[in-house]
């Protein structure tokens, strides 16, 4: 299978699931942080206090990517390292490391891809309403603004939030994540503010950094009725509104889809689509596999994520495998909004306690299966010019604390000591050419 010509190969990771140090050199709480210690809320009562201790360790990481050939590293910053209060005064020291980070990346050879925003909100920011606050979208442009200066001479791609709708639904919709809101107004109001604080810091990057490339990313993936019932059908068409479509519509078309149109239109002033609507340089599409949806009544917006036919290949930790959904929805990207598309994370999650986890040859299948797919649809027309893997390491899975494993890498996470998988010697090759699909 022919490779595309300047094809970029990386890997992705992000602040609060690798970096640890979580109360080291000035950096102060996010709302991750907090949640880990509400019991009952993480697996096992894990915390990202250490995580993989890449914050410590970073050159030790980027010297694995080097051996992997990795051509890009997707990660995110930590703004409560930056900012510890969210706002006001910067943190030196945590300027410094992402000057170090940066700077060892470039002399390895490898592009910084960075994120602005990947969950990790300053717990000073949401005592003064975080998200569901309109401030927010000022918040986090000056957030940018400071981004932009330090570092902006050497990274040049950028991203303005990581899976906006994932956040905001389990977040403020379903209670699996930060900060455990179940509310519809809250709901509504996140998903605005954060499209607001996309348009916002997209202004920000572009102003300050010449020659920026700037993009949004977000989770697409087939929503699947459960079963093919009416109820079911509702179900799956109100969670691709806000799965699929409050992210992407808004910021690429300047319209609220219209399943949720209504409802979000109380919070929309005048001006405010022009604000949001910044189609950007790139899509970036995070991907693993379909949601199968059903009706749920006693649900906020009375859908519940059901369960895929018995018969469906699943990961180890049960996600549905169906490769050729992701190539339909990598042509449909390129078909309606006409822009480059990276693959910013695909990868394939195996649970802790299955064992030898070093042989990861379901990984591997995994990654051969989506890498085909994906060259299918680019003979079908789908302009993909980037794919990155999650993850370069295991590191903690939010609510799944350190039970699931996605890396390249095995961590042990009471030594910190990294040991590449057998599918980081086949991404390895895969990049080298020594292989094809």
């Amino acid at each position: 299978m022919n490779r595309p010509l300047g094809f970029l190969w990386g890997v992705s990771t992000s602040s609060y699931q690798i970096e640890g140090a979580a109360g080291t050199d000035g950096r102060k709480p996010s709302i991750w942080d907090t949640r880990c210690r509400i019991p009952g809320k993480v697996a096992n009562g894990d915390t990202g206090d250490v995580a993989c201790d890449h914050y410590h360790r970073y050159r030790e990481d980027i010297a694995l990517m080097r051996d992997l050939r990795i051509g890009a590293y997707r990660f995110s910053f930590a703004w409560p390292r930056l900012l510890p209060d969210g706002k006001g005064a910067a943190n030196e020291a945590g300027l410094v490391f992402y000057d170090r980070l940066i700077d060892a990346l470039l002399e390895a050879g490898i592009e910084p891809w960075a994120c602005l925003y990947h969950w990790d909100l300053p717990q000073a920011l949401e005592d003064r309403g975080g998200w569901i606050s309109r401030d927010s979208a000022g918040w986090f442009a000056d957030y940018a603004a400071l981004v932009a200066r330090r570092y902006g001479d050497r990274v040049k791609h950028f991203a303005t939030v990581n899976e906006p709708s994932v956040f905001t639904l389990f977040g403020y919709a379903m209670d699996w994540g930060a900060p455990g809101i179940v509310d519809r107004a809250a709901h509504l109001q996140a998903i605005h503010h954060v499209n607001l604080a996309h348009g916002a810091a997209s202004d920000v990057l572009r102003a300050l950094v010449p020659g920026a490339f700037i993009g949004c990313i977000h989770n697409r993936q087939r929503i699947v009725p459960e079963s093919d019932t009416p109820a079911d059908r509702a179900a799956a068409a109100k969670l691709h509104a806000f799965w699929n479509d409050a992210f992407p519509e808004p910021q690429l078309n300047g319209v609220y889809p219209a399943a949720i149109a209504e409802d979000i239109a109380p919070y929309v002033r005048p001006g405010d689509m022009a604000r949001i609507c910044r189609p950007g340089d790139y899509f970036g599409l995070n991907h693993y596999g379909p949601i199968f949806a059903k009706a749920d009544p006693s649900a906020l917006w009375g859908f519940a994520w059901g369960s895929a036919p018995t018969d469906a290949p699943k990961s180890d930790i049960g996600w549905p495998i169906y490769p050729d959904m992701f190539q339909d929805e990598l042509v449909d990207l390129t078909q309606r909004y006409r822009l480059p598309v990276y693959v910013t994370e695909n990868g394939c999650g195996g649970r802790a306690d299955k064992g030898n986890e070093l042989d990861d040859r379901h990984r591997i299948e995994y990654l051969k299966a989506h890498i085909a797919a994906m060259h299918r649809a680019i003979e079908r027309g789908a302009d993909v010019r980037g794919y990155f893997v999650w993850s370069l390491l295991d590191n903690f899975e939010w609510g799944s604390g350190f039970g699931n494993r996605f890396g390249l890498v095995f961590v042990d996470f009471a030594t910190g000591v990294r040991t590449p998988k057998a599918s980081a010697r086949w991404y390895a090759d895969l990049i080298a050419g020594k292989i094809s699909l």
